[in-house]
């Protein structure tokens, strides 16, 4: 790979501006192996590098260009384009927001689906229906017929829109059990009280043993790191998760 090629991959990943000694820290070795003598020489090949970058992507067949702030360098999109730019952001959808007791719903029916709500509310250990209301609501579950059992409960599966806000190509994408235990426990780490952590996991213990009780259903295969659930919809920790402990009977709040 070209030094050009690898300052570009670095600028464009990183959040804040990078600087020259930053850089060079990251590509002396392969700077050395292609014949650079010593760090001096390093940094001389690096600016220069640098330098036709910048030119680079200084044309106006580019919308985005390399520039030097706050004494490093970083990728930002160009001036004339910002007003277009802010426009499509505003088009953005806002990231969704849920409640844990939403969230341990939506993990049952994505590793269960098709799945009834007295099915949900089996695993769970609570009344689950007020937050399914709200993942139809929010478009992140739909329904998929209905079972063929006495009553004829209505069927969930999860939805296009929650493939697109996970990022995933279709359920088989879904982390494991075990990494979708370990995103839950470190998203709520730091929010939530003690007891409602343990409901978490406890809740995520719950769907593992029905998965691993259910051959023919399988289980999702692991994902890519950058496609974790985690990035995409955050969960927003309210006191309705204490009242998983209550009785089936009752009602939670979504």
């Amino acid at each position: 790979m070209s030094l050009k090629a690898q300052l570009e991959a670095i600028i464009y990943a990183t959040e804040t501006p990078i600087t020259l000694d930053q850089l060079a820290a990251l590509v002396r070795d392969s700077v050395l192996a292609e014949g650079a003598t010593d760090d001096n020489e390093v940094r001389s090949r690096l600016r220069a590098a640098l330098e036709e970058l910048m030119t680079d992507y200084s044309s106006p067949d580019h919308g985005i260009e390399i520039r030097q702030v706050a004494g490093g360098y970083r990728i930002s999109t160009k001036p004339e384009h910002h007003d277009l730019v802010r426009a499509f952001a505003k088009s953005l959808k806002p990231p969704i927001r849920l409640s844990l007791p939403a969230l341990e719903t939506l993990a049952v029916i994505a590793y269960k689906q098709p799945v009834t709500v007295p099915e949900i509310s089996e695993i769970r250990g609570v009344d689950s229906g007020g937050v399914i209301a709200t993942l139809l609501d929010r478009k992140l579950i739909t329904t998929a017929g209905r079972k063929a059992v006495i009553g004829r409960p209505i069927l969930y599966k999860t939805s296009k829109e929650f493939l697109l806000r996970f990022g995933l190509k279709d359920v088989s994408e879904l982390p494991s059990m075990e990494e979708f235990e370990k995103l839950v426990a470190e998203s709520f780490q730091a929010d939530l009280l003690p007891e409602a952590a343990d409901q978490s996991r406890d809740a995520a213990s719950c769907v593992s043993t029905e998965a691993d009780a259910s051959p023919a259903e399988g289980q999702a295969a692991e994902t890519n790191a950058t496609s974790s659930p985690s990035e995409t919809i955050s969960a927003e920790p309210e006191s309705a998760a204490a009242g998983d402990t209550e009785a089936p009977a009752h009602r939670e709040s979504a």
